[in-house]
């Protein structure tokens, strides 16, 4: 008669996967997977015309995961129009220790803003917003906050440094911010939304900043 094991060598059950819960990390790969894809089909598509099961189809997620990430459809849309913002204009482009001159800087910030507002996701989604009834007031708030507005405060906290420096003159850089982005954006980004004409090559482009940031710095710079 063959004796039981010990208790201690008995084998032991399978132990199961924990459970995700609401404490649990997120998956930052499939987040990323969501937003690259809703930056394309909100560009492509419209707001409107875009649903989360289409952006879970295209992410390769199931749609409870777009939900757990993102909680509803507008805070996507406001996640993907940061991350656009972000890939684009990135933090590191409004520090006060970057080397070099200051108005290599300034061509830096106005060369990625300009190459953001004229790529056709842009374009697309400024078209989007432009249709009366196509989204109501709440987003287009929301993309305001998003995008621009995160541009321009970023761009006055710098201001702000620089002048704190000495290294520039100005008043109000709220109001400063303001021009310069809409001096940067010129009458290319009008021509371009109506379809008058396409994205400009890289010398008209280079010829427009650095223009652009000579004008500001004729106005604001130290004197």
């Amino acid at each position: 008669m063959v004796s039981p094991r010990p208790a201690s060598r008995r084998a032991k059950p399978p132990v199961k996967p924990a459970a995700s819960g609401p404490g649990r990390p997120k998956d930052l790969g499939k987040r990323a997977a969501i937003l690259e894809a809703a930056k394309q089909l909100f560009a492509r598509e419209g707001f409107n015309g875009v649903s989360m099961d289409q952006i879970a189809a295209e992410a390769g997620v199931s749609k409870l995961t777009v939900y757990s990430h993102f909680g509803d459809k507008d805070a996507l849309f406001a996640a993907a129009v940061q991350a656009k913002c972000e890939e684009m204009l990135p933090d590191a482009l409004f520090e006060i220790e970057l080397t070099g001159s200051l108005r290599d800087q300034l061509k830096a910030i106005a060369q990625a803003f300009f190459a953001l507002i004229t790529s056709e996701e842009a374009i697309s989604t400024h078209r989007m917003m432009m249709v009366p009834g196509n989204i109501d007031d709440k987003l287009k708030k929301t993309f305001w906050e998003a995008g621009p507005q995160r541009t321009h405060e970023a761009f006055a906290t710098l201001l702000q440094a620089l002048v704190a420096k000495g290294e520039l003159d100005i008043p109000d850089v709220g109001t400063a911010s303001v021009q310069f982005f809409t001096l940067i954006k010129g009458e290319v980004h009008a021509r371009m939304t109506c379809g008058l004409c396409s994205q400009p090559g890289p010398l008209d482009t280079r010829r427009h900043i650095d223009a652009t940031v000579d004008m500001f710095l004729r106005a604001y710079g130290r004197r």
